[in-house]
C-alpha cells in the first residue's frame, strides 16, 4: 500500500510530475482516479514525519494536477501533500455525468477520506475553489482549512471579460457549445492550446516557466492524442462548464454554502484576473469577515503558476 492509500493503488504509466519531485499514481475511486503525491517518498507511513493536516491541491477548469508542480514541493515540507486530477481532466477519465462540480465535489470527498485520512486542508483553484467550498460546507469534519485561490464566484454587477462571457455563452448553448468544443480542439495543436490558456490565465504571460509549459504540452497531447479521447474531453469540458455555471447561477445558496464555513479560510486572488473579478473576490471577502485576504497586483487567475514563491509565502504564513 502507497502511504495511507487503498490496496490496490499502483503507480501511473505516465510521469508528468516528475521533474518536480512528484510521482503519480491510480486508485480505484468509482473508476480510475490520477492523484501525485509530493515530497519523494514512494511508500510513507500514514502521518509520518508530519506536523500538521494534509494538503490536497485541487484543480480548476481545464486544469490538471500539474498547476501545483510550483507550489507543491515547498508546501510539501514536513507534511504530506497531494494533487488529484478531477473526472475528465488531467490523467482522470470522465464523461457527461462525472465531470460535473456535484460529481467531482463526490470525488473529492472519497478522495479525502480513503488516500489522505481526515481532515485535511484544501486548495482550491478556480471551480477547484468551488468544489473545495462545497467540500467544506457539506462535509466540515474532512477539513481543517481552506485556501481559495481565485476561486469561482457569483458575478457582481459589472460589465464581465468579453472574451470570458462569451466562450462561457458558447459553453451554455445546447450544441452550439458542442460544435464550438469539438471544432477549437480540431483546430489547436498542444502548444497552441497551452499559449492560448496561459494568455487567459496570467496577467503577464512571460511569467510562465519554460519547463512547466513543456509538460503542460506534452500532457496535452497526450490527452488529445486519438479522436476517442478528444471527444471525452470536450464532453467534460462542457459538463463542467456547464453545472458551474449552475452553481453560481444560485448566488444566494452557493453564498449561504460559503457563510456556513467554519474552519480557517486563506482568499488568493489576483487582482489582474480576467476569469473571476477582484470586485467579486472583494465581495466575498467583505461576506466573510473571519476570512484572511491576500490579493496580488498585476496577476492573474492562475497565481500558483504566474508568481509561485508569492502563493508559498502567503499559505506558508497563514499555515
Amino acid at each position: 500500500m502507497i502511504g495511507s492509500a487503498p490496496a490496490g493503488t499502483v503507480p501511473a504509466p505516465h510521469q508528468f510530475a516528475a521533474p518536480w519531485g512528484a510521482r503519480g499514481y491510480i486508485t480505484a475511486l468509482d473508476g480510475p482516479v490520477h492523484w501525485i503525491e509530493f515530497g519523494g517518498t514512494a511508500d510513507p507511513a500514514p502521518g509520518a514525519g508530519s506536523y500538521g493536516p494534509p494538503i490536497v491541491f485541487v484543480h480548476g477548469l481545464g486544469g490538471s494536477h500539474l498547476n501545483w508542480c510550483q507550489v507543491g514541493p515547498q508546501l510539501a515540507a514536513g507534511r504530506r501533500a497531494v494533487a488529484l486530477d478531477l473526472h475528465g481532466f488531467g490523467l482522470t477519465p470522465g464523461t457527461r455525468r462525472t465531470s460535473t462540480v456535484r460529481a467531482n465535489a463526490r470525488l473529492l470527498d472519497r478522495f479525502v477520506r480513503e488516500i489522505c485520512g481526515t481532515p485535511v486542508i484544501l486548495v482550491g483553484n478556480s471551480m477547484g475553489g468551488m468544489i473545495s467550498v462545497l467540500q467544506a460546507a457539506a462535509a466540515p469534519d474532512t477539513v481543517a482549512g481552506l485556501v481559495l485561490i481565485d476561486p469561482a464566484l457569483p458575478l457582481p454587477r459589472q460589465v464581465p471579460d468579453p472574451l470570458v462571457a462569451g466562450q462561457f455563452l458558447l459553453y451554455a448553448l445546447p450544441g452550439v457549445g458542442e460544435l464550438f468544443v469539438r471544432t477549437m480542439l480540431v483546430r489547436r495543436t498542444p502548444e497552441l492550446a497551452v499559449r492560448q490558456l496561459i494568455e487567459l490565465c496570467f496577467a503577464d504571460p512571460s511569467r510562465s516557466d519554460p519547463a512547466m509549459v513543456a509538460a503542460s504540452v506534452d500532457l496535452a497531447r497526450y490527452r488529445m492524442g486519438d479522436r476517442t479521447q478528444a471527444r471525452a474531453y470536450a464532453q467534460s469540458l462542457l459538463a463542467a462548464s456547464r453545472s458551474l455555471l449552475r452553481v453560481n447561477g444560485r448566488p444566494g445558496r452557493y453564498w449561504g454554502m460559503m457563510g456556513s464555513i467554519r474552519v480557517p479560510v486563506l482568499l488568493i486572488g489576483g487582482e489582474s484576473d480576467r476569469l473571476v473579478s477582484l470586485a467579486a473576490m472583494r465581495a466575498a471577502a467583505a461576506r466573510n469577515p473571519g476570512w484572511e485576504a491576500v490579493f496580488l497586483p498585476g496577476v492573474g487567475h492562475t497565481p500558483q503558476l504566474e508568481v509561485p514563491d508569492a502563493v508559498i509565502d502567503a499559505i506558508s504564513g497563514w499555515l
